[in-house]
């Protein structure tokens, strides 16, 4: 049988593009499995420029630092304490008012001063400091009013100090907005009290909110406690012919400012206290003032009554009793008999 020629010499034998294909294809794999890789091993910087960061030079992962949770801030009210004051002459406060009131106080004899109240709103609309809501021309003020309400409500003062501010006895306000604020009479004309004085209305919103706003401003220079006066609709004059306005009785309407008020001065950590006539705590109401004693304690944290040195004990057992309210006794002169808080005005 005939023997192909160079058979032997071919048979098993692979073809050299075969090898060179088989070794790009590795070449491809390996390729490939090193990006995969490496992949894994880039990193952006700021300016998202990639960088390969093997696993030698890796860095510990920073965490994230948590977002800080709303913080809850919360304002210690001034807790009205037992006091006895002494108060600045009502006017236009001055340096001058402060220092003389202050040293007139500080030489009285067997007497211990620890508390001051200055008038920051009168019963004739007129306001005493630097106040961005009151109604036009009642602002009163001097070059060093600010300076004055600095010393009296600074810590160096030494004084618990209490802002008085009277309420709807406002003439100025009332005939400023008649229709807004102002209290009007059953022939729709502002109305006027027995001695021909002008009152804001405590069922108008706008009346209540001009009393909350000047007395959170007030609040906001420092004092300690806002003495709300004149709380209430007039005793005086034809109050028949009072046009009552609001959705509720007179002295719902009262407790309804009293609690906005309560409100407006909370997160100034403000005392609120009001100045009440002493037939209203000894009887217990005044259906004409619009004031309910067992109502209003509860929503204030001291309730001053002027009043003789022998009738304050009465009047703070009756106080007490209706809402376990605090008690001041408004008197003319410091008395030895007087027991608890009083002011001297």
């Amino acid at each position: 049988m005939a023997v192909v020629r160079g058979y032997r010499n071919y048979r098993g034998r692979t073809p050299k593009w075969k090898a060179v294909l088989a070794a790009v294809l590795v070449l491809v794999i390996l390729a490939a499995i090193c990006v995969i890789v490496l992949q894994r091993h880039i990193v952006y910087d700021e300016t998202g420029t990639p960088h390969l960061e093997l696993f030698w030079q890796e860095t510990p992962k920073q965490t994230a630092p948590e977002e800080p949770g709303e913080v809850e801030l919360t304002i210690q009210k001034a807790e009205p304490r037992e006091i006895t004051a002494f108060t600045v002459p009502e006017g236009m406060l001055t340096q001058e008012a402060w220092a003389d009131a202050a040293a007139r106080a500080a030489v009285t004899e067997e007497q211990s001063w620890n508390a001051a109240a200055v008038t920051v709103k009168d019963s004739a609309g007129s306001v005493y400091f630097d106040s961005g809501t009151a109604v036009s021309g009642s602002v009163k003020i001097a070059e060093d009013t600010a300076a004055a309400l600095a010393e009296i409500t600074g810590e160096d003062s030494g004084f618990y100090t209490i802002a008085r501010l009277s309420c709807f006895h406002d003439p100025k306000a009332a005939n400023d907005s008649v229709e807004e604020m102002g209290l009007k009479n059953t022939g729709g004309y502002i109305f006027y009290d027995g001695n021909n004085s002008q009152w804001l209305d405590p069922g108008k919103p706008a009346a209540r909110q001009y009393l909350c706003e000047i007395a959170r401003e007030a609040a906001e220079l420092g004092f300690d406690e806002i003495l709300l006066t004149d709380v209430g609709y007039p005793t005086e004059g034809s109050l028949d012919k009072i046009a009552y306005t609001g959705p509720e009785p007179p002295e719902d309407m009262v407790v309804r400012f009293l609690q906005e008020m309560k409100d407006a001065l909370e997160p100034c950590g403000t005392a609120l206290s009001v100045e009440l006539p002493e037939t209203v705590v000894s009887e217990g109401a005044d259906e004409n003032a619009g004031l309910s004693l067992a109502k209003i304690a509860p929503l204030v944290d001291r309730v001053y009554v002027k009043t003789a040195p022998e009738q304050a004990e009465a009047l703070a057992q009756a106080v007490t009793a209706a809402g376990g309210t605090a008690f001041a006794a408004e008197v003319t002169a410091y008395s030895p008999e007087l027991r608890g808080s009083c002011l001297v005005y």
